[in-house]
């Protein structure tokens, strides 16, 4: 029953993409998927259907990332001065550290398992992996990749002259080369850029800033989505359900059980109030809360209006059950062609006149939702089922492509010599526990992994421009002092190996829970047509596809479609 709850939201994203679309539906658009933008700190930026390495193009648009942005297949995730975390639907979670490129290169949802494979482009992130039964989770950076097949929390950095991963809760499995390392809590492994034959398998680091506050975001998001699951009895959903626990009440209402409505806001408040509209060629008009609540009651469930009370939001209803839309709300247009969009009700039926249109709606303008109307007649406004692109401006401004920063790995143990030491200008500062570029005498090291790092002008990174750094000292438990010499990096973006294919015993697994399946890995790309692209390297360009297949290579396109999936409490 388990699979079977999860197949039907994914049914019901078929028929929404379709609307969308003006009825040229995705291939495949069963396997469609959507995470959320669950917290955005400083300079964060993204990008739409990247189609291989996007430092490398500098043909590439960005935009600002603001919080609660949808993002599908094919989406990058850049951060700058700033920090990010990415929530999925059944309570993963991401968190990006400063300068960090993250791109989410499949995310697909595979007979009720959901399938996420990430490429960490630059910089250093954290994963807290909660897999069901059937999920697959991998990220690749440098020169292997990681997998995690059960509760698990890892970081990984990726960096100019290598990179590594430490396992901090449950265990993984690293692949390059053809072989496979696993790790357990407590342990680490290093690669240089380049040698996928010699990792180096050592006890972990030392925890860093970076780590203490993904653990305290790991920690709080767990226990309020717990706390928040006393209120719903559909264990479907899941991100951003711990938020409404922290920033709003719940009230029993007659008829439809528990619903909610935020604190803070008066009699007159409406769902529409506070937020920003952004478009997708895939799903259309979206509505983006600008409350730090405002994921779940616009894209799934639906409002009712109560007297006294005001607008509650409900989780559930026969179009709201795990079906995740742009907006819970209906659009209608007027006999004089006035356009303008009414609260979706829990039992609305789609295509039909929307119930809450007699408690009024709301007026829409190119520059968003302006104020209250009164209908009139229900006979005055018919249900508009595709919205122009037109329609209203998107509100998203434009952004830079993310700095290149280069940056190496450094390993100091006590007795050796720290780069400060070899007649560099790289100083450790103590405030921000790291290696920075100074002028100044360089002040003695402290011991532990840290990170060397130096931001790189747009134009030399945007060519074969080389620069000469400081040599990383020697390996952890190398004896004596490291050789003193350079090594040239050039500025532009390692090659990343494609992600690797889904193992046949997940496949396997999902069809052991229930699920029909046809065979392993090798089966998916010709299961679903030719309509389904694939590519042989994440390196490199993705054949353009509407869904993103796969091959049994591994690859797969950036293009990916759009969609919901069900969840469970961590």
């Amino acid at each position: 029953m388990k699979s079977l709850s999860r197949a039907v939201p994914t049914i019901l994203v078929v028929f929404l993409l379709a609307s969308c679309l003006g009825g040229s539906a995705f291939a495949d658009s069963s396997h469609a998927r959507i995470v959320r933008l669950s917290l955005v700190q400083g300079d964060v930026r993204f990008a739409r259907d990247v189609k291989g390495d996007p430092l490398s193009d500098s043909q590439q648009g960005w935009e600002t990332a603001v919080l609660n942005l949808p993002i599908r297949q094919g989406y990058v995730v850049a951060t700058d001065s700033g920090r990010a975390e990415v929530e999925f639907e059944n309570g993963s979670m991401v968190l990006l550290a400063e300068n960090t490129v993250l791109q989410f290169y499949d995310l697909s949802n595979e007979d009720g398992g959901l399938t996420t494979r990430l490429i960490l482009r630059q910089g250093s992130a954290e994963f807290y992996v909660n897999p069901e039964r059937g999920d697959y989770f991998s990220v690749t950076g440098g020169d292997f990749s990681v997998q995690a097949e059960s509760k698990t929390t890892f970081r990984m950095n990726n960096f100019d002259d290598g990179s590594n991963v430490v396992v901090l809760h449950g265990r993984v499995t690293t692949l390059a080369n053809g072989k496979n390392t696993p790790l357990a809590k407590g342990q680490q492994l290093s690669m240089q850029a380049g040698e996928a034959d010699a990792g180096e398998v050592a006890r972990a680091s030392e925890s860093d800033e970076f780590d203490q506050w993904a653990a305290g975001r790991i920690s709080s998001e767990s226990s309020a989505t717990v706390a928040a699951q006393q209120y719903n009895s559909d264990p479907g959903y899941i991100s951003g359900f711990g938020d409404l626990y922290t920033y709003g009440g719940w009230f029993p209402i007659a008829g439809y059980g528990n619903c909610w409505r935020p604190y803070g806001v008066g009699f007159g408040w409406s769902p529409f109030d506070n937020g920003s509209w952004y478009y997708d060629s895939a799903f259309g008009w979206a509505f983006l809360g600008g409350a730090p609540w405002g994921w779940l009651p616009y894209h799934y469930g639906g409002w009712i209006f109560q007297p006294g009370v005001g607008w509650l939001w409900n989780p559930g209803g026969s179009v709201g059950v795990g079906r995740w839309r742009p907006i819970t709300g209906t659009w209608v247009r007027s006999s004089m062609g006035t356009i303008g969009i009414v609260p979706t009700h829990p039992l609305d039926v789609r295509g039909k006149t929307p119930m809450n249109l007699s408690q009024g709606l709301f007026e829409v303008t190119s520059r968003g939702v302006t104020g209250q109307l009164a209908a009139e007649s229900d006979a005055h406004w018919k249900v508009e089922n595709k919205p122009s692109r037109d329609l209203l401006q998107n509100q998203l401004a434009e952004a830079g492509a993310p700095t290149r920063v280069q940056r190496m790995m450094v390993a100091t143990t006590a007795g050796e010599k720290s780069p400060a030491a070899l007649g560099s200008t790289i100083v450790y500062d103590r405030t921000e526990r790291r290696f920075v570029n100074s002028n100044a005498v360089p002040a003695e090291a402290g011991t532990g992994s840290t990170t060397q790092r130096m931001k790189v002008s747009p134009e030399s990174a945007g060519g074969n421009t080389e620069a000469r750094v400081p040599a990383a000292p020697g390996r952890e438990g190398s004896k004596g002092a490291p050789a003193v010499a350079t090594r040239q990096f050039v500025l532009n973006a390692r090659t990343v190996p494609a992600p690797p294919s889904v193992p046949r015993s997940v496949t396997n697994e999902r069809a052991a829970s229930g699920s029909v399946w046809t065979g392993g890995s090798e089966a998916r790309g010709a299961s679903a047509g030719a309509a389904r692209g694939s590519s042989g390297s994440a390196g490199g360009s993705a054949a353009a596809a509407s869904s993103g297949g796969r091959s049994a290579g591994g690859g797969a396109s950036s293009g990916g479609s759009s969609g919901g999936g069900g969840g469970r409490p961590h």
